[in-house]
């Protein structure tokens, strides 16, 4: 089992950073590793890992639905109306609709056994698009009309609703025939039509569980104190978030992955501060959790049975994808702000299949159920075409058809580097600035420049200045320059080139600030620097 687990982490790691440098995105080379790692291949995932595969997938979407809570953004889903909504329900069932008629002529399906292959088909995974949405929320692509908010929220609840159709025409086909139930006073009805009930209490009741897990939250880290860092904060509400999904499976009246969403949302309105360290937190998850999820799926996939169906099995995909979705996303967003460009990019990113497909997919075939193998293996060529052409479309079109807005800090991480330059000469206040620079970097996982500005030459001093930065500076990165010039504008010059963060350098103190600045090295550097200063003060000297 631990080889297993070595081989799905190495492997696709580095599998997925080769497809990253050649322009693809990671979950492709994950995918490919998964499906070289299965026993249709060179089966060298032990049966302990496969058994376990469901189990780990859910942890994985997890994550990234909490992910995709943390990053939406109240104003922007307010200013779509109905749009998210819209997108939630129409799409999905648009597609499911086409996918059923097309299986009743391609394979003889009847209409009941077809909309079970559109509702596997039509769903939306979240594996895909939440990361995806989130990369350009932080590139600000789309977010000044809220569009990665609005496809965010309509694929969480799209897949509400095709897993609730899903059950009931599970139910219907097994059992040969329409379920009832008995209410009070004898009076019989059909479930059938307790289909829009199921799906608005599950909507509502995953809005409320999630809404009162973020409360437990707020109450539990923040007001109480129980935690001391970012990490046990994130160990807490990711098994506040799994607990919702495991409950949700053994109780159906909620959506799990919704609660979990809703819950992420909520925390960024009732403590943002809090929203913020877990935003780090399951991104450091997502790190893990993107290679199993990725290769497990990969894993999934049953090469074999694609023989059969390939070519009719596209052409399904085709038309549920083409005509069905297409027909969705039209009236998802008729009377919405939305121009054809943007309209345009709901192909690429909003049609990814993968997670759900993988979780139900052979479900119909175990269940005994007429055309299950079909089923299966459409489900696995969904994922196989989708999930890496979504991904890869999804990065390329999105800056051609998209509008770049303003970045919201506050609802994505926003990953920046970090570079000190530390301005010092050959005097007792360099220990000074070379500790607080390392201080800094230290805090920000930074890096830092020591910049020694000669204008008088004496080897030796440079040699100890050298030395000292060597131990004050030994577990950062970073670089020592000499260069001679004159001394406040070379370095404005360095810090410009190199594109630092901050610049540190010290002053000497003893006398009042107007008098000691005064046509100084210290002055000069802060009247004319674009980049932020910080001066330490020596008052010895």
């Amino acid at each position: 089992m631990l080889f297993s687990i070595l081989w799905i982490l190495m492997m696709g790691f580095f599998v997925g950073q080769i497809a990253r440098r050649l322009g693809a995105p990671p979950l492709i080379g994950m995918i490919l590793v998964g499906i070289i790692l299965s026993p249709s291949v060179f089966n060298l995932i032990t049966p302990d890992v496969l058994g376990a595969s469901d189990e780990l997938r859910t942890v994985a979407v997890m994550i990234i639905l909490m992910k995709a809570g943390l990053g939406l953004d109240r104003e922007k889903l307010a200013e779509q109306g109905t749009v998210a909504l819209r997108l939630g329900f129409l799409p999905a069932m648009c597609e499911a609709i086409a996918i059923a008629i097309a299986a009743m002529v391609i394979f003889q399906f009847n209409f009941s056994t077809g909309l079970l292959l559109g509702c596997i088909i039509g769903a939306e995974s979240p594996a895909v698009i939440v990361p995806g949405m989130l990369r350009l929320k932080s590139l600000g692509l789309g977010v000044t009309k809220g569009i990665p908010d609005a496809i965010l929220t309509g694929s969480a609840l799209s897949d509400v609703l095709l897993l609730l159709v899903f059950s009931l025409l599970l139910n219907f086909l097994r059992d040969g025939g329409v379920e009832q139930i008995t209410l009070f006073g004898g009076f019989t009805i059909n479930t059938a039509y307790l289909l829009p009930i199921q799906v608005i209490l599950q909507v509502i009741l995953g809005v409320l569980f999630g809404y009162l897990a973020a409360r437990l939250l707020v109450l539990v880290l923040t007001k109480q104190n129980w935690t001391q860092n970012a990490v046990q904060d994130t160990i807490i509400a990711a098994s506040l978030a799994l607990f919702l999904v495991i409950i949700a499976n053994k109780l159906p009246y909620f959506s799990g992955y919704l609660a979990t969403m809703a819950m992420g949302f909520f925390l960024i309105e009732l403590d943002a501060p809090l929203a913020r360290r877990l935003r780090g937190g399951f991104d450091s998850l997502w790190v893990v959790a993107e290679i199993f999820l990725f290769v497990l799926l990969g894993a999934s996939i049953q090469l074999q049975i694609l023989e059969k169906v390939l070519l009719p099995g596209v052409l399904v995909l085709v038309i549920g994808l083409l005509i069905g979705r297409m027909i969705g996303w039209y009236l998802s967003t008729l009377g919405s702000n939305w121009n054809w460009h943007e309209r345009l990019f709901l192909l690429p990113g909003n049609s990814a299949k993968a997670t759900v497909q993988a979780a139900i997919g052979a479900i119909p075939l175990a269940q005994g159920i007429p055309g299950g193998e079909i089923i299966l293996a459409i489900a696995a060529l969904a994922i196989l075409i989708t999930a890496p052409l979504g991904a890869w479309s999804t990065a390329v079109f999105a800056p051609k058809l998209l509008t770049k807005g303003e970045v919201d800090p506050t609802k994505v991480t926003v990953t920046t580097r970090t570079l000190l330059l530390a301005a010092v000469d050959t005097s007792s206040l360099a220990t000074e600035v070379l500790t607080k620079v390392a201080d800094l970097a230290r805090r920000s996982h930074g890096e830092a420049i020591v910049l020694h500005v000669v204008n008088t030459s004496n080897p030796p001093s440079v040699e100890r200045l050298q030395a000292q930065a060597k131990k004050i500076l030994s577990d950062i990165r970073y670089e020592f320059i000499t260069v001679n010039g004159a001394i406040p504008e070379t370095i404005i010059q360095i810090a410009e080139t190199y594109q630092a963060t901050a610049i540190i350098m010290g002053k000497r103190g003893h006398q009042p600030w107007e008098k000691v600045l005064i046509g100084s090295v210290s002055q000069a550097v802060l009247e004319s620097s674009q980049i932020p200063v910080i001066l330490l003060e020596n008052h010895t000297n």
